[in-house]
């Protein structure tokens, strides 16, 4: 039951990210705007940490967890059943979500969508394939970057939560106008995948470079910080 609590606590916290991120923008991102949504996200990420934390590590992001099977922080059983948790999470959250909005009048799916990401046309910004590419490996690795500081053995404890979700929201803010803000792959599948359309066929580009940023943060983490750099 040990290992079946981490796997829960990820479908779980994974869950609450997407529900509550993507519901803000869809639910009321007209009247909080970016900085609302950001806030949604960062605060559901913050407050997940505390909860799950010690259970799990609350990664409730493949990217995480493949950056820390690369830094051997995770067993490579773990990280595969994470991942599975994390996508089943997301899917669960954006069903439930289209469920919901289903019962409001003015909904529409094509038009309102569920927040999930997207370049070019789908793109708040209208920001093409290549600056979505880019901004998602850069985002994610600077989120990947704070993760590893926030939760390395010099970094003050208990505060972990803080500086991530800040690090969340503070991506968001700039994220949402080029590609509504991924860098987690569970986070763009499950409306992707209840959504459809353009969403499913650019969800490419949210499960790769998500995953590029976080190698490259990992890679960067292990050998200029811990190895030559200051002792974490």
């Amino acid at each position: 039951m040990g290992e079946m609590k981490k796997y829960i606590a990820e479908l779980i916290g994974t869950f609450v990210l997407v529900f509550f991120g993507t519901a803000s923008a869809v639910v009321a991102g007209a009247s909080i705007g970016f900085l609302g949504i950001s806030l949604a996200f960062g605060l559901s990420v913050l407050v997940m940490v505390y909860a799950i934390g010690p259970v799990s590590g609350c990664h409730i992001n493949p990217a995480i967890t493949i950056a820390m099977l690369v830094n051997k922080k995770i067993p490579s059983k773990d990280a595969v059943i994470y991942i599975i948790v994390q996508c089943i999470g997301a899917i669960i959250a954006s069903a439930l979500l289209l469920v919901i909005m289903t019962g409001h009048p003015g909904y529409d799916l094509a038009t309102n969508g569920l927040g999930q990401n997207g370049y070019g046309v789908a793109s708040l910004g209208n920001f093409s394939l290549a600056s979505g590419f880019i901004a998602e490996v850069v985002l994610t690795f600077v989120f990947l970057i704070v993760i590893f500081g926030a939760t390395s053995k010099a970094a003050p404890q208990g505060f972990a939560g803080i500086a991530i979700g800040l690090a969340l929201t503070m991506i968001h803010l700039v994220g949402i106008p080029i590609t509504g803000t991924s860098v987690n792959p569970a986070r763009s599948l499950g409306p992707a995948i209840v959504a459809g359309g353009t969403a499913l066929t650019q969800l490419w580009v949210f499960l790769i470079a998500p995953a590029i940023g976080a190698l490259i943060a990992a890679v960067v983490w292990d050998y200029v910080f811990e190895k030559i750099g200051a002792p974490v």
